[in-house]
This record gives C-alpha cells, structure tokens and sequence, in this order.
C-alpha cells in the first residue's frame, strides 16, 4: 500500500493560500516585465514556489524548500521564450476576428507557460533528493554552453557591421542554438558515462520534442507553403514549447507521475485562463480609466501573475494532501541544498540585475567608463566579490552553524524567502529610479505594497510544520479526467467571452495601450523568414 503525507487535519486555509501563492507570484512577475526573458520569469516561479512550500505546512517540503524555489525557477522560465505582445495587441484591434484569434492565442500561450511551471515546482514534491540531484550537473554544463555561445555569437557575429541587418543565425526567431545545444550536451555526457540517468532522459526528450515541435511548423512553411506561423512575423518559439510541452507529458506519464502530470494540467489549464482574462481585465480599466494614463502594461503583467499564482496554489493544494512523503533526510551531502540557495540568492539576482547597468547608463546617471574599468565592469566585480563573500559564509556554516541562521528548517525557509523577495524588490527600483515617473507608481509602488502584504503574510499565516498522517494513496485518474474535461470547456468558452466583452466595449474601435497589428485582412502582417 502506498503512503502519503497529507495534511494534518489542520490542512492549510484554501483562501490564504491562494493570496499568499497569488501576490508572491504577482510580486515577482511584475518584476519580470521590467528585466524580461527566461531569468525574469525565473523569479515568479522561486516565490510562489516557496510561498507554497511555507504554508503547506508539510515538514517534508520545509526540508527542500531551496529545491523547490530552483524547480520553480527553471520550471516557470520556459515559457518567457514565447513571444505574446502581438498576441494582446491583436486583441486591442477592434477588427472582429483578429480579436477572437489573439484571445485563443492567448489562452494558448498561458497554457504553456503554465504547464512547465507547475510541472517544474511538483516535481520536488515527488522526487527523491537522488533524481532531484540529477538534473544539477547536466543543467549546470547546458547553461554554461549557453553562456560560452553568447559569448562567441556577440564577439564574432554580431559585433561584425556586416550583420547588423541580417543575423546569419535567425531562424524564424527561435531559440533554436539552445535547444541543439542542450541535446548535443546530453548525448555527449551519455557517450562519456555510458548511460543517461533519469533526469538527463527527460531533459533529451523535452529537448528533441521542442525540435519536433517547431520543426513541424517549419515544414508546413518551407514545404507546403502553408502559414502555420501562430503570430506571423514573429518568434515561432511557441511551435517548440508545444513539442516541449507533449514531451515532458509523454515522459511523466511514462514514468508515472501522475501527481506532476496533474500539476502540470491544472497549471496550464487555468494560466491559460487567466491571460485571456487578465488582458480583458486590462482592456476593461483602460475603458473606465482612459482620463487617467498609468503604466497599463505593468497592471496588465502583475494581474496576470497573481491569476497565475492562482493556478499554482490550486495545483499546490491539491498535492499537500495527496503528494507522497518524502524521507530522505539527514541529507547527505549537504552541498547540494547551499547550492540550490547559492542559484536563487547569487546567480538568479545577479541575471537579472546585470541588465539594470545599461539604464543607468542611457539615463547618463553614471558613465559608462570609471577609472580603469567600464561601468558593467565595476558591477561584475562588486558582485563577484558579493558571491565570494556569500559561498564563503555558506561553507562556514556547512562546518559550524552561524548564530544568525535559523536553526529550523521553517526559519531558513522563511528567510530565504523574504531574502530573495526584497532583493528584487529592491533591484527592481533600482531599475526605475534613474529615470522615474507618475506613471511608475503602479508598478514599483504596487509591487512594494504587496511586498510588505506578503511579509506580514509570512509572519501571521506561515507556521511550523505538524506531524502529517499517513493515508492511503488516492489515485489521480478521476481527477486527470475532471481537469481534462474543465480545459476542454475552458479553452473553448473563455475566449469567446473575452472577446464578446471587448467587442461590446470598443466594437470596431482601437482600444489603444498597444501596437496597431492584424491577423486578417488586408492589414495582416506576412510570415517571414
């Protein structure tokens, strides 16, 4: 008989869940829309992640909150390759169809997104710490091949003027170096070990679904002449992620994970949801509040992320009573948690922040040249000598305990959280302060706001962890089978009601607050190569 850990009778509030899961999520992806791309849409999945851990009230989660805030992190990543502006541009169109396809597309993308990332954060409620483990040293080598490939992209292609109108390596705006990247550096690991363990299989699979995926549409195209192209024009990222998305399926289903495929479907079924509604949303307050101009944009991202922190605190819930226990404690060796906290509080920050230095330097607040060394210079070295100072420390208590750490696993917990929460925060303003507007209050304000919402949050709504009781393992089919039919409903009934709201506000009208773009008509925009 299998054994779960659920809830102690004293199960987590559904209500504060889902405000603590949502804001933490909304927190950290209105700081996305500021420092943008994958390791932007890192920082969402870390908090929500953990916000989840830490009122679950689950002991065995506490004790790998750090794994949870990185597998998060990576899980909710994926998707920020996929390109959606077009997409809610469509829907601001006022032409009748090019309004219903953008809130399809939408709600497409938001499945995606959503998929991934729930996956991502219920996969360290069901491994053990072993396959956990796996991922770190094939992962670690495939973002450092990427790195060395932007490196040489930047040196010896585009710093050459001849492609500055041309880049010799676009294909049809995809990430497609990444994705061969990562396939060539797990066939070679497999070809030097002899064997793939767990995580490195499903990593190929996800990797070569991604290649079947956009190559797919890319046949259509080439071949058939056929436009299968989702937003003409732009990146066809979002043709890989479908054939990423069915691979991670395939493999969690083949090695029956039913518990993570869950996640994975009720995540991405009600992300989807939730971008169609929050761009109506947006469309909506742009209507009763034209007199008032603000940074639109921002709501629209920061509503959108609490609805999909939504969708990862009912996913969440569902596992804190279902999820089995993990007993894989004492945890030996203890390198691999201080690296997890290493990854959220160096590396995770460092990605993002890098990027604030050149607005410092357009906004002529600093200049780019201080003594010896350019500006990004100076901050890479001030940052080096941050993470040194910081692995030292972590060493140190690896050895002896340092008295300002917490003793318990809930304390670290609730300190890496509020840790990394406030260091973006606080970054983030960084970022907007140089050249700070009116129109800013709703987004930093905003994010400070719930920023202290959270951290009180915390401090009232967390507490330590209960003995679970141990209960017969339920099985997942019926409700695999109730999601299913909900995404089937959702996915047909949600867009048309976004769009019959929107025509009934701005009927033939632009709605304004995004680009003029059609999907039909004599206005569409032509695929491209």
């Amino acid at each position: 008989m299998s054994e779960i850990a659920g809830a102690d009778g004293a199960s987590p509030s559904r209500l504060r869940t889902y405000l603590f899961v949502g804001l933490s999520l909304s927190i950290g992806w209105g700081i996305r829309g500021n420092f943008g791309h994958q390791w932007g849409a890192a920082l969402p999945g870390a908090l929500a992640a953990m916000a989840a851990v830490l009122i679950s009230r689950r002991q065995d989660w506490m004790d790998r909150v750090a794994y949870f805030g990185v597998f998060g992190a990576i899980g909710w990543s994926i998707g920020a390759c996929i390109a959606y502006m077009v997409a809610i541009a469509y829907t601001h169109s006022g032409q009748n169809e090019t309004v219903l396809y953008g809130f399809f597309c939408l709600a497409a993308v938001g499945f995606l997104w959503g998929a991934v990332g729930g996956a991502g954060t219920a996969l360290a409620a069901f491994l053990s710490r072993e396959r956990l483990r796996q991922f770190f040293i094939p992962l670690a080598i495939i973002f450092l091949t990427w790195w060395c490939s932007e490196l040489i992209q930047n040196h010896f292609v585009y710093s050459n003027p001849i492609y500055k109108k041309h880049d010799p390596l676009d294909w049809f705006d995809t990430d497609w170096i990444s994705a061969a990247l990562a396939i060539a550096v797990l066939l070679i690991r497999g070809v030097i070990r002899r064997r793939l363990d767990w995580a490195e299989r499903m990593l190929l699979v996800m990797s070569v679904g991604w290649w079947v995926g956009f190559l797919t549409v890319v046949g259509l195209h080439k071949v058939f002449g056929i436009n299968a192209s989702m937003l003409p024009g732009k990146s066809d990222c979002w043709a890989g992620n479908v054939g990423l998305t069915a691979g991670m399926f395939y493999y969690l289903h083949r090695s029956k994970l039913s518990g993570v495929l869950l996640s994975a479907v009720v995540t991405g079924i009600l992300g989807g949801m939730a971008f169609s509604i929050g761009v109506l949303f947006k469309l909506i307050e742009v209507k009763i509040t034209h007199d008032y101009p603000t940074n639109w944009h921002s709501v629209l991202e920061q509503s959108y992320g609490f609805m999909n922190g939504l969708a990862q605190a009912a996913s969440m819930l569902i596992l804190v009573k279902t999820a089995p226990k993990v007993t894989d404690e004492p945890e030996v060796p203890r390198v691999y948690n201080a690296a997890c906290v290493a990854f959220l509080l160096l590396l995770l920050t460092y990605l993002n922040m890098w990027k604030e230095v050149q607005d410092w330097m357009d906004a002529k607040a600093i200049k780019p040249q201080l003594y010896f060394l350019t500006t990004p210079g100076w901050f890479d070295l001030f940052y080096f000598l941050l993470a040194v100072t910081f692995l030292l420390l972590i060493r140190e208590h690896l050895k002896r305990p340092l008295a300002f750490v917490p003793v318990t696993s809930y304390g670290k917990a609730q300190l890496l959280y509020l840790g990394l929460m406030w260091w973006m925060i606080v970054a983030n303003f960084m970022k907007a302060l140089v050249a700070f507007d009116k129109v800013r209050l709703v987004t930093e304000g905003t994010i400070f706001v719930n920023g202290l919402l959270c951290s009180l949050m915390l401090v009232f709504w967390t507490r330590k962890p209960r003995e679970t009781k141990i209960m017969q393992a339920p099985s997942y089919a019926p409700l695999m089978k109730r999601w299913l039919t909900t995404g089937v409903v959702v996915f047909a009934v949600t867009p048309i009601v976004c769009w019959g709201a929107v025509r009934m506000m701005y009927g033939d009208t632009f709605a304004g607050e995004a680009g003029h773009h059609y999907r039909f008509g004599p206005k569409a925009k032509a695929a491209t190569d």
